[in-house]
């Protein structure tokens, strides 16, 4: 098996226990954060109840892709990595009965939720399929609107990501992706398989990541806005994310158990280095 699908597995079988066990972990925040860091991305308290409540608790998203992306009635919108469903529900609203919404994961379990909700939500236009973000299961030029949820820092291969957005969006689509973003990491973080499923260990810097959106052939790239996260969330997420290690353990970076003293301690060291970002991108339109 390679590294990439190595990595792709083990993510999977992360987010695969964490729907099985809601309120335990968060990509974002820990169990006592996740609330919190969904309303900071931009959430609304009357969108959240307009939905169903498995959705919203088994969303592990850091920021809202949906809220200030232009979408209109009788758009297509794309999710890479819909999970429980809670963007893609919201989009299908926006885009209406004449749109449509469809989501893509590669766990089961997410897609079972997300099948149950979106049962459960009454909506037909609506749709989840199963498959990676790395080779997305949808026609070439098919959608108006890629959307993301704190998703493809998880991807090994970032750059086939980018790519298919590319080939994926019509000509003049757009993309709204929120997405968590670092620098200057430990090697010991980036190494860390359940740091890396838990969002930090894959991240890239925000430059790197938006290189590589101009290097997919994607245009009008910027970053609309960003939530920086401070120790308190930091240490909640790290103390979450290393929690599953033995108490007699030393975690990865030799520096003792990963309780929650020591992750406050490594969160002060990482304070400002890891962000949450909005980023924005546009298909150039076909030529005349």
């Amino acid at each position: 098996m390679s590294k990439q699908e190595t990595i792709r597995r083990q993510v999977a079988e992360a987010y695969a226990k964490a729907v099985g066990e809601p309120d335990e972990r968060s990509c974002c925040g820990g169990a006592e954060q996740r609330h919190v860091v969904t309303k900071l991305g931009g959430y609304s308290s009357e969108e959240l109840q307009a939905l169903p409540a498995d959705a919203v608790i088994n969303s592990f998203g850091c920021g809202n892709p949906v809220a200030f992306a232009e979408i209109r009635p009788g758009q297509v919108v794309l999710d890479l990595g819909s999970g429980a469903g809670i963007d893609i529900l919201l989009a299908a609203r926006k885009v209406g009965p004449s749109g449509r919404a469809i989501g893509i994961d590669m766990t089961d379990e997410m897609i079972s939720r997300a099948r149950e909700n979106i049962s459960a939500s009454g909506l037909d236009n609506v749709e989840v399929r199963q498959g990676i973000i790395e080779k997305l299961p949808v026609e070439s030029e098919s959608v108006d609107w890629v959307i993301s949820n704190c998703v493809i820092n998880l991807s090994p291969e970032k750059e086939r990501v980018f790519a298919e957005i590319q080939r994926v969006l019509r000509p003049g689509g757009r993309m709204a992706v929120s997405d968590i973003v670092a620098r200057d990491l430990p090697a010991w973080i980036r190494g860390d398989p359940d740091l890396y499923s838990g969002c930090i260990g894959g991240a890239i810097s925000e430059e790197e990541y938006l290189a590589k959106l101009r290097d997919a052939g994607l245009i009008d790239v910027q970053v609309a806005d960003r939530i920086v996260y401070d120790v308190d969330q930091l240490a909640a997420l790290l103390a979450s994310e290393l929690s599953d290690a033995e108490d007699d353990e030393a975690c990865a970076c030799g520096c003792g158990t990963a309780g929650p003293e020591q992750a406050r301690k490594i969160a002060e060291g990482l304070a400002g280095k890891i962000w949450s970002a909005r980023f924005l991108a546009r298909k150039p339109q076909a030529a005349p």
